[in-house]
């Protein structure tokens, strides 16, 4: 078999190169090379029918993976789907915490009729019905359209893209580009996530994703963000100006949870995860027209509901143990203040309260039930509220001393704090380790403490809030 007439020139210009190049620039050259050859062959034996459609994937690699371009689009692109997520969310959201305040009226007239006890009453409506209540109404909307957003992404093509941008800043750091892959789906889920750094081959490299995972927002956590953001960060805009803010705000965290998971990785790969970077090639798929309907029905069904049903079996339980421990007194408190005074003096010096730390604390199961135990903490009855309140919650926690420096910890800490417990089953299951399973609870838990603290600090120092 003859060769290819530009195979000889190629490989020994290649060769001539090979002595003056490092390792990385080298790898570089080789695989330019390899796809200069590919592309000329292709050329040669492969007719494309439609020529235009292949400019057109090239054109727009080229605005994409810029590195003028690349990573501002990336934002961009986050901040649209995160402006459109609460934009669209507010309305069924309201509509659905009024169907459940109306069906909790009608509840409680049953308890009535049948004469139940009071303290039944409070386990099953104050405590059960209104904790899953509020998750549905805050989680559902929300994530109904986050997901499909997503998915519609990923279908279109563009989200290769953002793991070509980011290979460049995951190889400075230490790590693998296809951390980037692994980071994207931790937006979901990061118990899913910590499954899939499996397509990490270097365990140097996969350990170093499995730590860092936790810092990019599940959604267990964008309801924290997204309302913290509006109630406090955007209390001065009204209409779409206070979703821009929110949005703004919320793109802020993500892409500080972004600088702490390279910086954290860098730090990583120079101590305890030692070791030379593998390099990663990506082949860019084309672009293509997503199947809208197909994309939205299976990402709602398959990820929404999935993650609704996560939440709904976790928020049960601990509405009904928040609301036991707030009305089983032990001499003049009940044990729920017991545990918050105890915490308060620690959670004052972070810029919270004993009632966020207690409920990040009973929160571990699930992300997801942290506000509604927050909020029924907040209560004397140890109930939460009711859900087509929402207009009030500003007040409720203006009420309990909230400044924005509390709603900006709140955020933080909710950003940075330890995994929810599936994702530490995951992350032992995976490890097989309680080293690193451990060190995967440790490192983010330090460090939300740290960085809350130092703003704490810097808080009453200059007098903010």
């Amino acid at each position: 078999m003859n060769s290819h007439p530009g195979n000889a020139d190629a490989s020994r210009k290649l060769r001539e190169k090979a002595m003056s190049l490092s390792t990385s620039s080298l790898r570089d050259e080789i695989v330019t090379s390899a796809f200069t050859q590919s592309k000329a062959l292709c050329a040669d034996a492969v007719n494309v029918s439609d020529q235009r459609k292949l400019l057109h994937t090239e054109k727009l690699d080229k605005i994409f993976t810029s590195k003028i371009w690349g990573f501002p689009i990336m934002l961009l692109m986050l901040a649209v789907v995160i402006y459109l997520t609460i934009a669209g969310a507010n309305v069924p959201s309201s509509m659905l915490a009024t169907f459940f305040s109306w069906l909790e009226g009608y509840l409680t007239l049953g308890f009535n009729a049948l004469n139940a006890p009071d303290w039944l009453h409070g386990v099953l409506v104050l405590g059960l019905y209104r904790g899953t209540s509020w998750v549905i109404s805050v989680m559902l909307p929300p994530m109904a359209i986050f997901f499909p957003m997503f998915a519609l992404l990923e279908n279109y093509g563009y989200l290769p893209r953002v793991a070509f941008n980011m290979d460049r800043l995951f190889k400075k750091s230490g790590a693998h580009g296809k951390q980037s892959l692994t980071m994207a789906m931790g937006f979901g889920c990061n118990a899913a996530a910590i499954m899939s750094t499996r397509i990490i081959e270097s365990p140097r490299e996969r350990m170093l994703a499995i730590l860092t995972n936790n810092f990019v927002p599940c959604n267990g956590r964008w309801p924290t963000l997204i309302l913290m953001a509006s109630i406090f960060m955007a209390a001065g805009f009204t209409g779409a100006a206070g979703t821009l803010v929110t949005a703004a705000v919320v793109v802020g965290m993500v892409v500080f949870g972004i600088i702490v998971t390279l910086a954290v990785s860098w730090i990583l790969s120079k101590t305890a995860l030692k070791g030379v970077p593998t390099h990663y090639t990506l082949e860019l798929p084309p672009y293509r027209k997503p199947k809208f309907i197909n994309t939205i029905v299976r990402a709602t069904l398959d990820k929404s509901v999935f993650v609704l049903k996560r939440a709904i079996i976790i928020a049960a339980p601990a509405g009904v143990l928040t609301w036991v421990f707030a009305n089983i007194m032990i001499g003049d408190t009940s044990v729920l203040m017991h545990v918050v005074n105890f915490l308060d003096p620690f959670a004052q010096q972070l810029g919270l309260d004993g009632f966020i730390l207690m409920a990040f604390i009973l929160g571990l199961p699930a992300n997801e039930i942290v506000l509604p135990i927050l909020l029924m903490g907040y209560l004397s009855t140890g109930a939460m509220i009711e859900v087509e309140d929402l207009g009030s919650l500003k007040q409720i926690f203006v009420d309990q001393g909230w400044t924005w420096v509390t709603a900006l910890n709140m955020m933080l800490f909710s950003l940075l704090h330890f995994p929810c417990g599936t994702t530490l089953i995951n992350i032992f299951k995976e490890t097989k380790s309680k080293k690193w399973t451990f060190l995967a609870f440790a490192i983010p838990t330090g460090l939300a403490i740290g960085v809350t603290f130092v703003i704490a600090q810097l808080a009453k120092l200059f007098g903010w809030g």
